[in-house]
């Protein structure tokens, strides 16, 4: 199950704590959708011929301040030059780009999900984060798309917020479950270097949460998914079961997708690699026929490391016959002392030879999947 990631670096303005690759000049945005397209006839034959591609995702940035002309144009030019059998498609969008036109039109043009950065409903959290919608947007945009017959809806949320308690956080969750989107993604406010907040925290300006806070609001958010009926799937998503993202579960499965635009990053199924993050560069490049893609090759340690970084975070867990099939390893046996303790400490279990976090051990995920890495 192959998928493409399109990569649209613009964004309307800059949100304090976002290290994601985008400009707030969008002057260029037309020579930007140009040569997405130039690259993705290039790489055509980057992906093994004999998997079609089921997936599409447009990610940014914002990419839905793309215009439907630029969207479109895109579409006809991977159903011009891939073998499709689609069976997602799906766009990352802000509340206030959400129209009830552009809804229809983008049903229209086959996306069939949109993932919705909303990041919380509370005013003053969204003023501080430095948002360009308001909860009532939010709120009204969900509404929106559903109207326009959108049946596959995610909503991001950020958590770690610091504040005195938890009600914040309970609220936001309360309003977000409201809204009944189906597909729930949730991350922890970090502090990136090179964002207004990491420059807000070096100062002494801003005090981020402690761990513990952030952990208390990790396990708040468990447990009211949990008695919501959304599967917590991947440490980060939740979903009732046929909500699950399927572009976003090829990448912790393993399976090779190709990124276009700056910074996307693609798989082959043996190598990885990326685009520059510096949309000039990208532009100019691939208007003189230079390459803007550089392979970082793997050794067989390399993959079988990063798939145990990207398993072990799903319910489906790392699956140990894989291991064994693939690299010729049998990981039970080599890091048996390691795998004895993480589960006498009841955060790992064996379950039909696939091994899951327990909920502890979800709070540890990419410390337990280090302490298995093969070096």
């Amino acid at each position: 199950m192959s998928g493409i990631y399109i990569h649209i670096p613009y964004c309307k303005q800059a949100c304090h704590y976002c290290d994601f690759h985008f400009s707030t000049n969008a002057s260029q945005m037309q020579e930007m959708v140009d040569m997405i397209c130039k690259e993705l006839i290039l790489r055509k034959n980057y992906l093994p011929s004999e998997n079609p591609i089921k997936t599409i995702y447009f990610g940014g940035g914002t990419p839905s301040l793309l215009s439907l002309a630029q969207m479109d144009q895109i579409l006809e030019v991977i159903a011009k030059h891939y073998s499709l059998a689609l069976k997602e498609m799906t766009l990352e969008a802000n509340p206030d780009d959400l129209q009830p036109s552009k809804l229809l039109e983008l049903k229209a043009l086959g996306f069939d999900r949109l993932s919705i950065g909303i990041q919380s409903f509370d005013e003053q959290i969204l003023k501080f984060y430095n948002r360009a919608h308001n909860a009532k947007e939010s709120m009204h945009a969900i509404a929106l798309a559903k109207q326009a017959g959108f049946q596959k809806l995610s909503v991001d949320l950020i958590y770690g917020f610091p504040s005195p308690d938890h009600q914040i956080w309970k609220k936001d969750l309360e309003i977000a479950l409201g809204q009944d989107p189906g597909h729930i993604s949730s991350y922890c406010l970090t502090v990136e270097p090179k964002t207004a907040l990491g420059n807000w925290t070096k100062k002494g300006i801003f005090q981020p949460a402690s761990e513990d806070f952030a952990a208390g609001q990790f396990e708040i958010l468990q447990d009211t998914m949990d008695q919501s009926g959304y599967i917590q799937y991947e440490i980060s998503n939740f979903a009732r079961e046929e909500a699950f993202a399927l572009h976003n579960t090829n990448y912790w499965k393993a399976i090779p997708y190709l990124g276009i635009g700056p910074s996307a990053h693609s798989f082959d199924g043996q190598d990885r690699g990326s685009n520059r993050a510096h949309n000039a560069h990208y532009i100019k490049n691939l208007q003189q026929n230079q390459p803007v893609f550089e392979v970082d090759s793997m050794i067989p340690m390399d993959l079988l490391n990063e798939y145990i970084l990207t398993s072990i975070r799903t319910i489906w867990g790392t699956d140990l016959a894989y291991i064994t099939e693939r690299f010729d390893l049998d990981l039970l046996k080599v890091n048996q002392e390691i795998l004895n303790k993480l589960t006498e400490e009841g955060l790992v279990e064996n379950l039909k030879n696939h091994l899951v976090l327990t909920r502890r051990g979800k709070l540890l995920a990419d410390s337990i999947a280090a302490s298995l890495f093969i070096s």
